[in-house]
């Protein structure tokens, strides 16, 4: 599927999944213009990086990051993640230096599900695994950063913000109050699914100018733990920022314990130690 398509049919999804904002139409404009381009999108990234596709009408940061997902590898984890077919493992696979192992070991690890994710644990210091020494981790890292664009340092490591705890929690509640009440739709992931059974609610909303998309975590450590119902994964983005990631769970010990309490997401946290958020 040619990349104006995909991002056409994210926006659809968009529709399809309750989101009622313009976030749908910027995505399908996006697409119109990425369409009526006499450049192919690959050459513009090739040549320009994602400066030259930030240039572009209607094309913003986020866009912009969506487009270099797909030319790099084909794939692209947001719509995926919609259409319910999120594997990082396949994903993973396609970067030099990856194997097949190494690939489901990063997948299970439950924090890391883009290659964004993967190129920051890596400069951070956060992937710690046997068999990665300094040299394959170089190499994957100067793979990584030649297939995402990369043309400036300051652009590599750009943070998105953290929405405030109390709007976090009120998400969180607003997700599992509708779960519980048959409200949202249902996606069938493709992960972790063996039946194909729709299961996995997804919500969108709009909540003090900024753009949420909610589901329950579909990781293995999820699966393992029983907590499929329990941990709720908020991804989280402002106008011109990058998505974040934030999880928010029932606490289980401690003066929490039976609290909900929020975590951020150890892929995006930056090597100064921060103490995780929480709060009733």
């Amino acid at each position: 599927m040619a990349i104006a398509e995909k991002l056409r049919e994210y926006g659809d999804l968009l529709d399809e999944q309750g989101e009622d904002s313009f976030r749908s139409r910027a995505y399908r404009r996006a697409s119109n213009v990425v369409a009526a381009l006499n450049t192919p999108v690959a050459t513009i990234v090739a040549e320009g990086g994602r400066e030259a596709l930030e240039a572009l009408p209607a094309v913003g940061e986020a866009i912009a990051g969506a487009i270099i997902q797909m030319v790099a590898s084909g794939r692209w984890v947001q719509l995926e993640r919609l259409r319910g077919e999120l594997t990082p493992e396949v994903l993973f696979r396609t970067t030099p230096g990856i194997g097949p192992r190494l690939a489901g070991v990063l997948a299970d690890d439950g924090t890391l599900e883009t290659l964004e994710d993967l190129e920051h644990a890596i400069h951070f210091g956060n992937l710690a695994l046997k068999g990665i020494g300094p040299r394959r981790k170089q190499m994957i890292a100067s793979a990584l950063a030649e297939r995402l664009g990369r043309r400036s340092a300051p652009r590599l490591w750009k943070k998105s913000s953290q929405p405030p705890i109390a709007l976090l929690l009120e998400v969180d509640r607003a997700y599992r109050d509708k779960a519980a009440s048959g409200a949202l739709r249902l996606i069938a992931p493709r992960r972790l699914n063996p039946t194909h059974e729709a299961w996995l609610p997804v919500m969108h909303m709009e909540l003090g100018g900024w753009h949420f998309t909610v589901l329950f975590s579909n990781s293995r450590r999820a699966h393992e733990l029983g907590k499929t119902k329990d941990w709720v994964v908020i991804y989280h983005q402002r106008d011109g920022e990058p998505e974040g990631r934030t999880v928010v769970m029932t606490s289980t010990h401690g003066r929490m314990v039976g609290k909900r309490v929020v975590r951020p997401d150890p892929a995006h946290q930056t090597p100064s130690p921060v103490e995780p958020n929480t709060s009733g």
